[in-house]
C-alpha cells in the first residue's frame, strides 16, 4: 500500500505574512522532492526557512519539556494563520556558520573520532623509555601494558588523550597548530623616514619614545632614512641585547628626570607587548606586528609528542591525518589484516563504521580533502556538504529537510552526490524542500513552487506550482522559461581568436603551491574571462593566492610574493576583489549608508525649510548618533524580548516601527522640486531603491548612486535594509556599486563565485555588468560553476582534471566552446551537455515540453539500486550506498 495512504499528502500552509509574503495559501507535498525558486527577493526562504522550517522545528521542541526547552534555541513562532501537517523540521542552510580555528574537516565529519579510537585501541604504543610496544586487547580493557623490551609498565592512551582539543594537545600552540610571531615586515613599514621621524612602528605605540635615544646611544644614526642604515645598525634596532642605560627624560608638565632604561629591541617591544595582553583592546594594539606561524614543536598537526606516538600499519595520527582521504580509506581497510587475530574483530567494527561515514563524504567529492584541515579554509559549497552528509547519516525518517541552496560553490560534476544524498533522505522516508536556483537540481524535483513575481514588495506570492514539465510549458514562470530555453541567458559577442588578446594580456607564472603544480597562466585584457574546474581543482590557489596577491603588491611597490614566480601586468594599475563576504558589522549598516546615499540625505534634509525652522543639522539625522534617532531601540530599528522560557524574541521597535528614527524626525519633511508628495526621511528610507529613486530623481547625487543599484539588479533592496542580512549575490553586487560608471582601462576585477543565491534571469543581470565593465576597458576574471556564466566568457581557464591530488594543473586555456572538446574537462563534458539543453530563442508549447524533457535526460541522473551480492555487499559507484548514479541513457534492466 502506498505510504501515502497511510496519512496527508501534504503540508498545508494557509495565510503566511513572513516577511514579504502576502497571505500566502500553498500546499508543499510530503515524501517528495519540492523546489522552491524564484528570483531573489521574491520570498522563496521566507516561505521554506521562515514558515515552514520555523514551524516544524519549533512545534517539535514544544513537545520537550520546559527544562529541556530552556537550554535549546528555538525558532520563533511564525507568522502564518495555520500551518497542518508539518513533520519535525532540520534546515541546512546556505552559509553554514564559519568555525573556529580549533574546527578541522575531521572533526567536523567526526571522522577524526572513529580514527583516534583506531590508534588508541589498535596501535603499537612507545613505551616511556622509547620502545615500541606490539598491540593488544589491554588498551580496550584498561589494563596496564608491560614493555618486554624494558618491563616498564605504562597505560595505553585512551581516545581523548590523542585529541588536539583535549589532553593530545600540543603545549607550545594549545592544538591550533599554529604560533603567534613578530613580523619584521611590519615594524618598519616606512623605510624612508628616518628613526627620529618614528620609522620604527612598535616605538612609536607600544613602548616609551625614549628608546630612540638608547639607539642613538648604542651607535644608530636615528637622523638619516632607515633604508641607509648599515646592517649592524639594522640588526641594534629588530635584535639589539637589553642593555641598561642611565637617560635623561622629559615630562609631559616639562619637568626633567633621570633614570636608567633598559633597551627594548623592536622585535622585544612587540613580543613584551604580546605577553602583557589581558584583553581584546590590547591584542588590536599588538596584532598589526604579528603574524600566524606553523607551530615549531609540532609541526602544525596540533598534537603533542605523546598523541603522535602511537603507530598503526606504518604511521603515526598525524601523517594518517594528512592524508586525502580517499588514500585515508583505502588504508584504514587494511588495518584489519594488519594485526594479531584476536584484535581483527574489534579493528573491523571500527574500520567499517569509519568507512560508512566516509563513503558519503567520498561521493559528496570531498575525497580530496585531509582530515587534518582546517575548516576556516574550507569552502561554502565545502562545508555544505559536510553538513548533509551528516545529516543522512544519521537515517532518520518522517523528518522535513530544508535545503537553502546546497548547491553553492558546487560544479555541475559535485552536484550529482548532492542528487544522490537527496534521494537517499527520500528513501528513508523523509520529505525535502529544496531552495535552490541551480537548472540541473531543480530539473530533478517532483514538484515546484515558484514565488515572484518580482522581488521586495513585488514578490511575496506563489506564481505558480507543479511539475517540472507543467512549469516549463507555463508563460507565466520564470524559470519554465529558462529550463526550457524560452529566455535564453544573453551570451558573448563573437571574437576572433585573434581578437582576445586585442588589448595585451595579463600573465602569471607560479610554483607549485598546496595542490597545484608549477603553472603560466594568461588572461586577456579587457575581456570577460572565466576560472573552472571541480572543487578543490586549485582555482582558489591560482585566482585568490596567485593572482591577486601578487597584482596587490606589484601595484604597491612590494616584491612578488611566494609561490609567483614572474608577473606581467602592463598598463594595469589597481586590483578590486569583489567575494561574497557579508557586509557590514552590525545592523546599523544599511544599503542606503553603504552606498553613501544617506549621507546625501542627510545633508538634503537639513537644508529644509522644517528643519531650519526645528534647528536642525545633517548630524542629527543620523540614527547611529544623531539627535533624531530612536530612543528606544537606539536607532537599531528592534527590540530584544526575553520571554523566560521561551526564546528571545526580536521585533521592530514598537516606538518607531522599525524607522530606526524618533516621532520629531517625521516634522522634517522634503517637496520635490519636480512635484509629487513632501516625504520624511523616515519615509524615504523604507522605500525600496527604485521607489526611492522615483522620489529622489531632483537629487543627483542621490538619483546617480540609486540608478546604479537598480542596474546592478537591487532595486529592489529598501534603503534601511540592514546589509549583513544581504545575499553573498547581493553584497558582491553592493560592493561594485561604487565602481561603476568609471574609466577602468587600469583596473583588474575578480569576482569570487558571484552567482551565489542568484537566480537565471539575476545572472542575466550580472552579465551585463560584467558586460559594462569590459566595455569601460576594465579586465574581469570571474571564479565561477555557472555554466552560462561560462558559455557568456570571453575567455576560459580550467583547472582540474579532478581535486586535490588528482587535480591543480591548467587542463584548458581558450575560448569557453573549446572546453567541450578537451577530453580531461568535466567542466567542458557539462557545458556540452548545457548548450544543447538550452537552445536559444523562442519555441512553441509543445517544442518547450519537448526540451524540457531533454533538460532532463541529459541532467537527471537516475537512481538504480545498485547490485547486491550474495553476501549482502553493494557494488557499483556508491561503493555500498543503497543507489548507484547512471547516466541518462545508460542500459540497465529495470527489473
Amino acid at each position: 500500500m502506498d505510504r501515502q495512504d497511510f496519512g496527508p499528502s501534504a503540508i498545508e500552509v494557509r495565510g503566511a505574512r513572513v516577511h514579504n509574503l502576502k497571505g500566502v495559501d500553498v500546499d508543499i507535498p510530503l515524501n517528495t522532492l519540492v523546489g522552491i525558486c524564484g528570483v531573489s527577493g521574491s520570498g522563496k526562504s521566507s516561505l521554506a526557512l521562515g514558515v515552514l522550517y520555523a514551524e516544524g522545528s519549533r512545534r517539535y521542541l514544544e513537545s520537550l519539556s520546559t527544562y529541556t526547552r530552556r537550554r535549546l534555541t528555538q525558532a520563533a513562532r511564525a507568522q502564518v494563520d495555520e500551518v497542518r501537517y508539518v513533520p519535525a523540521a532540520l534546515a541546512l542552510h546556505q552559509r553554514p556558520g564559519v568555525p573556529g580555528m580549533r574546527s578541522t574537516f575531521g572533526t567536523a565529519s567526526e571522522l577524526l573520532n572513529s580514527l583516534r579510537l583506531m590508534f588508541s585501541r589498535l596501535a603499537s604504543h612507545r613505551c616511556p623509555k622509547g620502545h615500541m610496544v606490539p598491540p593488544s586487547l589491554k588498551v580496550a580493557r584498561e589494563q596496564e601494558i608491560v614493555c618486554p623490551e624494558c618491563g616498564t609498565a605504562f597505560y595505553g592512551p585512551g581516545a581523548e588523550e590523542l585529541a588536539f582539543n583535549s589532553q593530545g594537545a600540543c603545549p607550545r600552540c594549545q592544538g591550533t597548530g599554529v604560533v603567534r610571531v613578530v613580523d619584521e615586515a611590519s615594524l618598519v613599514p616606512d623605510e624612508s623616514l628616518s628613526i627620529d621621524e618614528g620609522a620604527v612602528l612598535p616605538w612609536q605605540r607600544l613602548m616609551w619614545s625614549l628608546m630612540k635615544d638608547i639607539a642613538r646611544s648604542l651607535g644608530v644614526r636615528t637622523d638619516v632614512p632607515f633604508r641607509e642604515l648599515s646592517p649592524e645598525e639594522r640588526e641594534l634596532v629588530f635584535h639589539g641585547p637589553p642593555v641598561k642605560r642611565h637617560m635623561v627624560y622629559q615630562m609631559r608638565t616639562g619637568e626633567s628626570g633621570e633614570m636608567d632604561f633598559t633597551y627594548f629591541s623592536a622585535v622585544h617591544t612587540v613580543e613584551n607587548a604580546l605577553a602583557k595582553v589581558k584583553d581584546e583592546q590590547g591584542m588590536k594594539r599588538v596584532e598589526p606586528f604579528l603574524r600566524q606561524s606553523v607551530c615549531p614543536e609540532c609541526g602544525g598537526t596540533r598534537l603533542s609528542e605523546r598523541a603522535r606516538a602511537p603507530r598503526l600499519r606504518g604511521i603515526s595520527l598525524d601523517s594518517a591525518c594528512s592524508l586525502p582521504l580517499a588514500e585515508l580509506v583505502a588504508w584504514t581497510r587494511g588495518v584489519p589484516d594488519s594485526l594479531p587475530e584476536a584484535l581483527r574483530p574489534m579493528a573491523r567494527g571500527i574500520a567499517e563504521a569509519f568507512d560508512r561515514n566516509a563513503r558519503r563524504l567520498m561521493e559528496l567529492g570531498l575525497g580530496y580533502l585531509t582530515l587534518d584541515r582546517a575548516s576556516s579554509t574550507l569552502s561554502t559549497g565545502e562545508r555544505q556538504r559536510v553538513q548533509l552528509a551528516r545529516a543522512v547519516r544519521n537515517r532518520t525518517t518522517g523528518v522535513l529537510y530544508v535545503l537553502d541552496e546546497p548547491t553553492v560553490g558546487l560544479h555541475p560534476a559535485n552536484v550529482e552526490g548532492v542528487a544522490a544524498v537527496m534521494q537517499d533522505l527520500l528513501a528513508d522516508g523523509n520529505s525535502v524542500l529544496l531552495v535552490d536556483h541551480d537548472a540541473g537540481i531543480l530539473s530533478r524535483a517532483g514538484w515546484l513552487v515558484e514565488m515572484g513575481p518580482g522581488a521586495g514588495a513585488g514578490g511575496g506570492r506563489v506564481v505558480c506550482q507543479g511539475t517540472v514539465e507543467e512549469l516549463c510549458a507555463n508563460p507565466a514562470s520564470a524559470i519554465g522559461a529558462c529550463l526550457s530555453g524560452r529566455h535564453p541567458v544573453c551570451v558573448r559577442p563573437d571574437l576572433a581568436g585573434e581578437d582576445l588578446f586585442a588589448h595585451g594580456a595579463l600573465r602569471l607564472a607560479a610554483g607549485p603551491v598546496h595542490t597545484v603544480h608549477a603553472l603560466e597562466a594568461a588572461f586577456p585584457k579587457g575581456r570577460l574571462s572565466v576560472v573552472t574546474g571541480v572543487s578543490g581543482s586549485g582555482k582558489t590557489t591560482l585566482v585568490l593566492e596567485c593572482l591577486v596577491p601578487a597584482l596587490e603588491a606589484r601595484f604597491a611597490g612590494r616584491p612578488l610574493p611566494s609561490p609567483v614566480v614572474t608577473l606581467e601586468a602592463p598598463g594595469l594599475a589597481r586590483v578590486r576583489l569583489i567575494d561574497a563576504d557579508p557586509i557590514g558589522a552590525n545592523v546599523r549598516s544599511t544599503v542606503a549608508t553603504y552606498a553613501g546615499v544617506h549621507d546625501e540625505l542627510r545633508k538634503v534634509f537639513a537644508r529644509t525649510a522644517d528643519a531650519r525652522r526645528l534647528g536642525r543639522k545633517a548630524g542629527d539625522f543620523s540614527y547611529n548618533t544623531g539627535k533624531l534617532r530612536c530612543p528606544e531601540c537606539d536607532g537599531t530599528g528592534s527590540v530584544s524580548l526575553d520571554v523566560q522560557f521561551l526564546p528571545d524574541v526580536a521585533i521592530p521597535c514598537p516606538a518607531c516601527q522599525g524607522s530606526r528614527y524618533a516621532r520629531e524626525a517625521g516634522l522634517v519633511r522634503r517637496e520635490p522640486k519636480a512635484g509629487g508628495p513632501a516625504r520624511s526621511l523616515p519615509e524615504l528610507m523604507a522605500m525600496s531603491v527604485d521607489e526611492a529613486l522615483a522620489a529622489c530623481v531632483d537629487i543627483p547625487a542621490v538619483a546617480r548612486r540609486l540608478k546604479t543599484l537598480s542596474g546592478l539588479g537591487l532595486g529592489y533592496l529598501a534603503l534601511g535594509e540592514d546589509t549583513p542580512s544581504l545575499s553573498g549575490g547581493e553584497a558582491q553586487r553592493l560592493k561594485l556599486a561604487a565602481e561603476m560608471g568609471r574609466c577602468q582601462q587600469d583596473a583588474v576585477y575578480v569576482f569570487d563565485e558571484p552567482t551565489v543565491g542568484l537566480h537565471p534571469l539575476d545572472v542575466e543581470t550580472l552579465l551585463g555588468v560584467f558586460r559594462s565593465l569590459t566595455a569601460a576597458g576594465a579586465t574581469v576574471i570571474v571564479v565561477e560553476h555557472d555554466l552560462d556564466v561560462v558559455r557568456s566568457a570571453d575567455y576560459a581557464v580550467d583547472m582540474g582534471p579532478g581535486g586535490g591530488l588528482e587535480g591543480g594543473r591548467i587542463i584548458y586555456q581558450g575560448p569557453p566552446e573549446g572546453l567541450c572538446a578537451c577530453p580531461e574537462s568535466q567542466t567542458g563534458r557539462y557545458l556540452g551537455r548545457w548548450i544543447e539543453a538550452r537552445p536559444a530563442g523562442s519555441a512553441s508549447v509543445s517544442e518547450n515540453r519537448q526540451g524540457c524533457k531533454g533538460l532532463r535526460d541529459r541532467f537527471a541522473y537516475a537512481f538504480v539500486p545498485a547490485a547486491v551480492s550474495a553476501s549482502g555487499d553493494r557494488s557499483g559507484a556508491g561503493q555500498g550506498s543503497a543507489f548507484r548514479i547512471r547516466p541518462a541513457g545508460e542500459d540497465h534492466d529495470d527489473t
